[in-house]
């Protein structure tokens, strides 16, 4: 639907407006010309009643002349109503002319607008579009990053689980473990991997602490079999108590391996630890077979996790620590005793300091006071008062001639 604006529709109602003027003036230039012509008519036959003598051919002269006259005059105010509507419905049609141009150069401009404004967001749609596909494809990239890094991470647990299946490989695994923690937690001079003791045993880890410490081996076990066997679904629940049962057997039998072949009197500490490098396992024994875990302190045997472990080496970390701290007091003391002279001398130097800017200050204010004085003397020489110039008493005498 077309809308026009408020100057057509002016236009529009001027144009109505002079249309009916000029209808209202035909009709009322019939109107009149019928009723002239009535009275004209009446008039004449009064007049012909009257007077229907000798001012019969007179009156019907003066009725013709005076017909002929108005038809005249009628005539004349038609040519100019017409003339009148003319010049409207020219005005009027130029008017519209003039109103449809703008109206459609306005229809123009909008469309134009508006066919740039649909451009501008389908070009805007078009590239957020490409934008939202491009960051998919990136997002597919990743997910199929993500799947291969998964596919192999499946491949290494599927090797994790194969290594481990291997009683030498489970041993290999839990040395690499022991031997990482250590090494990030001691000092190289603290610990010795593989040591033979005195016994010709060889053990894991050797950690070299302190005394009344001494030396502590760690050895690494894992008891995974039988473990594996416990929470095997598809096991009954006979085969489920005797692995457990088996489980129990295997760590006693390696706290006693520990504790016999670790445990030297005169040579290691009186206590030995026994990692397990699986949380799991830990757990399953600290919170299911306590008795394993009295047997073991019974033993002077300490089972520790990856995580206790780590807290045992930071334990053990301090305590070399402080004895190094403990080896290095007398220097500190040193050092101490020189930073007490030299802050002594400090003190000394500070005191000295502190005099001799005491004197300046007197001496500067004496030499102010002496600076008042000369150019109070200057002043009144200014002045030419020398009458009024009084010894200084601070002045020495000039000698007599």
């Amino acid at each position: 639907m077309l809308l026009m604006t408020p100057s057509e529709l002016l236009l529009a109602g001027l144009l109505a407006a002079v249309l009916v003027l000029l209808a209202w003036l035909l009709v009322r230039s019939y109107t009149r010309e019928r009723a002239v012509r009535d009275q004209l008519v009446d008039a004449l036959a009064d007049q012909m009643e009257q007077q229907l003598g000798a001012q019969h051919r007179e009156i019907l002269r003066d009725l013709h002349e005076g017909l002929a006259r108005q038809t005249d005059r009628i005539g004349e105010h038609a040519r100019a109503d017409r003339d009148l509507l003319q010049r409207g419905l020219t005005a009027a049609s130029m008017q519209l002319s003039r109103g449809m141009q703008a109206l459609t150069q306005s229809v123009d401009g909008r469309l134009d607008t508006l066919s740039g404004q649909v451009n501008q967001r389908l070009d805007e749609g078009f590239r957020k579009t490409n934008e939202t596909f491009a960051s998919v494809m990136a997002r597919l990239a990743t997910i199929d990053e993500a799947q291969k890094k998964i596919d192999g991470l499946t491949t290494n647990v599927v090797s994790l689980q194969e290594l481990l299946g291997d009683k030498r490989a489970r041993g290999a695994f839990g040395e690499v473990q022991l031997e990482a923690l250590v090494q990030n937690m001691l000092p190289p001079d603290a610990f010795a991997f593989q040591h033979v003791l005195p016994n010709g045993t060889r053990v894991d880890c050797l950690l070299t602490l302190p005394a009344p410490t001494g030396l502590v081996a760690v050895d690494a076990k894992f008891p995974l079999e039988n473990y594996h066997r416990m929470f095997d679904a598809a096991a009954g629940e006979l085969e489920r108590r005797a692995a457990q049962q088996a489980f129990r057997a295997d760590v006693k039998r390696h706290v006693d391996a520990i504790a016999g072949k670790y445990i030297l009197p005169g040579t290691t500490s009186d206590g030995a630890v026994m990692f397990l490098p699986a949380e799991a396992v830990f757990a399953e024994v600290h919170a299911y077979h306590p008795e394993i875990v009295a047997y073991a302190q019974q033993r002077r045997v300490w089972i520790v996790s990856p995580t206790t472990l780590m807290a045992v080496l930071n334990t053990a970390r301090a305590v070399l620590k402080d004895v190094e701290t403990r080896k290095q007091v007398h220097v500190i003391q040193d050092a101490l005793g020189k930073l007490a002279k030299d802050f002594q001398r400090f003190d000394e130097r500070m005191a000295a300091l502190a005099r001799h800017i005491e004197q300046a200050s007197r001496d500067v204010q004496e030499v102010q006071t002496s600076s008042r004085k000369i150019s109070a003397h200057f002043h009144k020489i200014e002045a030419a008062r020398f009458d009024e110039l009084e010894p200084d008493a601070d002045a020495v005498p000039l000698p007599r001639t």
